[in-house]
């Protein structure tokens, strides 16, 4: 399912929800378009492909697709690599961290000089006359992790961050934060690597004006009320390494 999340007739966000199929974890897509740039947001893997392929054609002409843009080095981010560098001209933008991971995706020779990895600070990614910024997300969940702020939308496409396990309504903003944190619990504490990290990122996020934070899986938390709730509670959060004891490390 494709939703536009922004369009002002020259710069669109484009949410993909429902194209996981099989045992695979829902995830998200998404595709950033200003006039004729364009650039894919943690694409997916196999899973996602051939779906994901057919629906961009909508926004654009997929053979040319400036970047996939890469979170971090999962299979469910970006194992499609390979196959977006064939039926693309794209150039490809991950955590630095992971530039020498990230070829094991594509076929060999494939990702040479297409590859530009995002230093440790982040950085700024132009599209067209839009300016998307990578921002430190290190240790939430990835030791090289980035999130993306769209200032034109005032989207911050998050990553596994605010993410959700969920069965259905994918595209349908958190409207109840209170209840909808039974969905996001567990996997928060056993993804994200510690309360040092959650405090840090969100002392980041409070600087920008975010109307819409969008994960990378299930549903997205829209308007000022609820992002602040959702800041309020990762703040709080207590996860990884603040939850391990010496049972975590026990000679089975």
């Amino acid at each position: 399912m494709a939703v536009e999340l922004y369009n002002d007739g020259r710069h669109k966000c484009i949410a993909f929800y429902d194209l996981v199929s099989g045992d695979g974890i829902q995830a998200n897509q998404f595709l950033i378009v200003n006039g004729n740039h364009s650039a894919l947001l943690d694409p997916g893997g196999d899973l996602t492909y051939n779906d994901l392929f057919m629906q961009t054609y909508k926004y654009l002409f997929t053979k040319n697709l400036e970047y996939i843009i890469g979170s971090h080095q999962d299979p469910d981010v970006i194992s499609s690599l390979g196959k977006w560098l064939i039926g693309s001209d794209c150039k490809v933008i991950v955590p630095a961290l992971w530039e020498r991971f990230i070829p094991h995706f594509a076929q060999p020779g494939k990702v040479k000089k297409r590859l530009i990895g995002i230093p440790e600070q982040g950085m700024n990614i132009y599209l067209g006359d839009a300016e998307l910024k990578a921002l430190p997300a290190h240790f939430l969940h990835s030791e090289g992790n980035f999130h993306f702020y769209d200032p034109i939308s005032k989207i911050l496409f998050s990553g596994d961050l605010g993410a959700s396990l969920i069965d259905a309504n994918h595209n349908n903003p958190v409207t109840d934060f209170e209840s909808h944190t039974a969905h996001m619990q567990w996997f928060h504490q056993r993804y994200m690597g510690g309360n040092k990290a959650c405090r840090l990122w969100v002392n980041m996020i409070r600087e920008l004006d975010i109307e819409w934070v969008v994960p990378q899986h299930g549903r997205s938390f829209k308007g000022k009320e609820i992002i602040a709730k959702l800041l309020n509670w990762i703040e709080k959060l207590e996860c990884g390494v603040d939850l391990i004891t010496q049972d975590t490390y026990r000679i089975p």
